[in-house]
């Protein structure tokens, strides 16, 4: 059987990759210390007997299945057995707060939820019958036995089959609530079509092939990870390992040795912070050798880059792959072809030290509403520093009019194309600010094109401000090069209307206190951190690490907080971003005084 040119719904994905490739490996799970595996075909018997169990609850076109819960072979059958009913399926992260879960089950209408843990499920099961639409909960830790498990569910539809229903391509299939930095969750309307021609523009570009194996960690109830992971895996034949946590990704990655893999920049963050971490630590031949061979990488990308070649750096090359990077690389299992990195900004410095250990990093760009790809670099076509050219069928185009700065090639970023969103589910106003006239969507990100067509990302309106000097700063960029100090966990700039930026660094504690220790500091963190030499530290980490800061971007003072942004506290998104308005209100104080320091 030949791959289709276009798929036209998710059902059709599913159902072409299962006749052609039955047989094959599509989800591992670990279970006692060893991998175990789904085949497609097996796959899809539980999402039809998974089917029959949500149709016998009544569920059908346009109703709404949710789930709380991280990635799971479960996850995956709920989601495909709401497709195949013509109804919505809506994901919730583990992490999110209580009152999110509340808000987005009332929201979309929710009548089945389905639950991971066993605290969750006791968090939600009083719900049914008093929140919303919501009528039942279920959970994939009780016994078969319990009539409100997942087993018990799918052993009802598997003696009552129910009938796949026939999908209009602009039908919704999901919602996917964004985790805005302030204000209630969105909730993204994307239909079959939306993240089909996704999958379709991918399909043509990446190299992906029914033999490949990734390992999924990135939260399939993220836009990323579901579309650019899940169903184009699932599209392709292709295999997922999911990941037993974030914490055992090297093990896993040892055991299963992907392929390719589908990443956010922390993971590469860590590499750049932990492989500088042990150089400095080891010292010695080997960091000496290590600075070598970066060197001697730096030399032959230059002359690549020229269209020469030296055969004295090519053996350098060649003796510094196998002695040195061939390690780091091997943290990845030794197979890996290249990674898709989104969600977040990839700094420059740490895709070209990615780059550098031989591992082909493909940054891309997109949002939930974009369902989600609107640009990507591939294997043989990448340009560090950007997020790629546009996908085939997706058109990107730059209004400088929202610009108030001549000298600026920057603009908002407008995406068009058969991957925008229906709507705001309930939000026709919010809706429209967002829409342009001729189906456009206006991103609210800042960025401009290049000769070639590449996307290069240089920040968000919203978060962009105007100095008392009326020079424009973006600051998420520069936080993010600040974060690349080993001694630096998370940064906040703030300068709006000010003379100048301060900033609100929270430590790396733990980079902190061996550093206190081989300083004789003693006395409780907290203390350590108003230190004179713990600020002298700090004041050089800035200095280091900001050179490369405009002049008026500079940070003129610092307080160092020893509370995390976290999720818990509010302060970041389930995403991982940070909520700027929040923080600036706990820490208000603060900023003040920073700023008449």
């Amino acid at each position: 059987m030949s791959q289709p040119s276009e798929f036209t719904d998710l059902i059709h994905v599913l159902q072409t990759s299962v006749a052609r490739f039955g047989s094959r490996p599509l989800f591992g799970t670990k279970q006692a210390g060893e991998w175990h595996w789904i085949t497609f075909q097996e796959f899809s018997d539980r999402v039809d007997a998974f089917r029959g169990g949500l149709a016998e609850l009544g569920i059908g076109p346009d109703d709404t299945v949710a789930i709380i819960s991280g990635n799971r072979v479960e996850w995956a059958i709920a989601a495909y057995a709401t497709y195949e009913l013509g109804a919505r399926f809506c994901p919730m992260y583990e992490s999110q707060l209580e009152k999110d879960w509340e808000y987005i089950i009332k929201d979309s209408g929710t009548q089945v939820l389905i639950t991971s843990t066993t605290p969750i499920y006791e968090t939600a099961r009083p719900w049914a019958g008093k929140l919303g639409a919501l009528k039942r909960v279920f959970s994939m830790a009780l016994p078969a036995d319990d009539e409100a498990s997942f087993l018990a569910l799918e052993a009802r539809g598997r003696d009552h089959p129910a009938p796949v229903a026939e999908i209009d391509p602009d039908s919704i299939c999901g919602f996917i609530y964004t985790s805005g930095t302030t204000g209630n969750p969105k909730g993204v309307l994307l239909s079959h079509g939306n993240i089909c021609a996704n999958l379709n523009s991918a399909i043509e570009i990446l190299p992906l092939y029914e033999t490949d194996t990734s390992v999924s960690f990135l939260p399939w109830a993220h836009s990323f990870g579901q579309t650019a992971e899940l169903h184009l895996m699932v599209s392709r034949g292709a295999a997922m390992a999911i990941a037993e946590s974030i914490e055992k990704l090297v093990e896993n990655f040892a055991e299963i040795r992907p392929t390719v893999l589908f990443s956010v920049p922390r993971i590469f963050n860590r590499i750049y912070d932990g492989v500088h971490k042990r150089m400095a630590e080891e010292g010695g031949v080997k960091k000496v050798l290590f600075d070598a061979g970066m060197e001697n990488a730096e030399r032959r990308k230059q002359l690549q880059a020229a269209g020469q070649r030296s055969s004295l750096v090519e053996l350098k090359h060649k003796f510094f792959n196998k002695v040195v990077f061939a390690k780091v690389r091997a943290r990845f299992g030794g197979r890996l072809r290249y990674a898709i990195s989104g969600g977040a900004a990839l700094a420059p410095e740490v895709a070209e030290f990615i780059d550098k250990l031989g591992i082909c990093v493909c940054e891309g760009y997109g949002l939930t509403e974009t369902s989600p790809v609107v640009s990507v670099n591939l294997p043989d076509r990448r340009k560090i520093g950007t997020v790629g050219p546009a996908l085939p069928g997706v058109e990107v185009i730059i209004d400088r009019s929202v610009v108030d700065d001549e000298s600026s090639d920057d603009g908002e970023i407008i995406v068009k194309g058969g991957n925008v969103m229906k709507g705001y589910h309930g939000l026709p106003e919010e809706t429209a600010e967002v829409m342009t006239a001729d189906g456009g969507f206006r991103t609210g990100d800042l960025g401009r094109l290049d000769e070639e067509g590449f996307l290069i990302i240089t920040g968000r309106i919203k978060e962009q401000y105007k100095l008392e000097n009326g020079k424009y700063v973006v600051p998420a960029p520069l936080e993010e090069l600040l974060q690349l100090s080993p001694y630096v966990a998370q940064a906040f700039i703030h300068g709006v209307n000010k003379p100048a930026n301060v900033a609100l660094i929270v430590p790396d504690r733990a980079a902190i206190g061996k550093w206190a220790e081989e300083q004789g500091l003693s006395g409780e963190y907290a203390s350590t951190l108003t230190h004179e030499k713990t600020r002298e530290l700090m004041r050089a980490q800035i200095e280091e690490y900001g050179k490369d800061f405009k002049h008026y971007e500079q940070i003129r003072n610092f307080e160092l907080i020893p509370e995390e942004f976290t999720i818990d506290n509010g302060m970041l998104t389930p995403k991982l971003s940070v909520k700027r308005k929040v923080v600036m209100e706990c820490y208000e104080k603060e900023i003040a005084a920073l700023h008449a320091g």
